[in-house]
């Protein structure tokens, strides 16, 4: 699933392309909302929430999507024929440009007054103006006995990281994954590194967290299970986290990050 850092960047495709421009045409291909229609309406502004991404219109009403692990949204000139086969949910255009998303997880049309029945819920943003690091941290001592790798997921307590980036963040940290929240001391250090490995990619596609962004150098212990942690020549280890069916990947080094 796209992380807060790749939602970030899709939000500035989309203001590029449609924040003060006047919709020509809005084509909802979801049930819920086939008959809806935006023409004539001025898009105000794209943003991201988490994973989440918020499309303010003039008249008071937000479209609110979610790539979940396939979705994605193109942006291409007004009038280009989209790909054969793509699973277009909804298309937003303008006099210049049209965005296309395909395979969206999540398509929703509702009152800008009432986002927060969509994003309410979350945590601090990783990556938005009201980043609080204390505020995150409070709500993650809020289950000391959860496992630290479940917490971390968990979008109520910070929003935007996911497998990528809590493999990253607890290896760097030194931080075994199935350690309690309540055993870690230092969680203010654990979050704000969080946020700094998303911020220091959210202006490119490549996730990086050695500093190397050579392909074969970019993470610690991401996609490198059963190779040579860089540090100390352990295996990496690879598993799974959280209950079934939500289980998640983990991978981590059994030297480096002790029991």
């Amino acid at each position: 699933m796209p992380e807060g850092d790749a939602v970030y960047r899709t939000a500035a495709r989309l203001r590029g392309a449609l924040d003060g421009r006047v919709l020509t045409r809005s084509d909802f291909r979801v049930p819920r909302h086939a008959t809806a229609d935006l023409s004539g309406r001025t898009v105000l502004e794209n943003l991201s929430r988490g994973k989440h991404l918020l499309t303010r219109v003039e008249g008071g009403l937000t479209v609110h999507t979610h790539l979940r692990m396939d979705g994605s949204w193109r942006v291409l000139p007004a009038g280009r024929r989209t790909a054969p086969g793509d699973q277009v949910r909804l298309v937003l255009a303008n006099e210049q440009w049209q965005a296309v998303g395909v395979r969206l997880g999540v398509v929703d049309l509702l009152k800008t007054a009432d986002e927060h029945r969509v994003v309410g819920h979350l945590g601090p943003d990783l990556l938005g103006d009201d980043w609080d690091p204390a505020e995150a941290v409070r709500r993650l001592r809020e289950t000391p006995e959860r496992t630290i790798g479940e917490a971390l997921l968990d979008q109520r307590n910070l929003a935007g990281i996911g497998t990528i980036y809590r493999a990253e963040t607890l290896f760097l940290r030194g931080v075994w994954p199935w350690r309690k929240v309540g055993d870690i001391e230092d969680l203010d250090a654990l979050v704000t590194l969080a946020q700094r490995l998303l911020a220091a990619n959210r202006t490119h596609a490549a996730t990086v967290t050695t500093g190397d962004r050579r392909p074969a150098g970019q993470t610690w212990v991401y996609g490198r299970a059963g190779r040579p942690c860089r540090r100390c020549g352990t295996r990496i280890s690879r598993g799974e986290m959280g209950a079934q069916p939500q289980e998640r990947l983990i991978l981590w080094c059994g030297d480096c990050q002790p029991r």
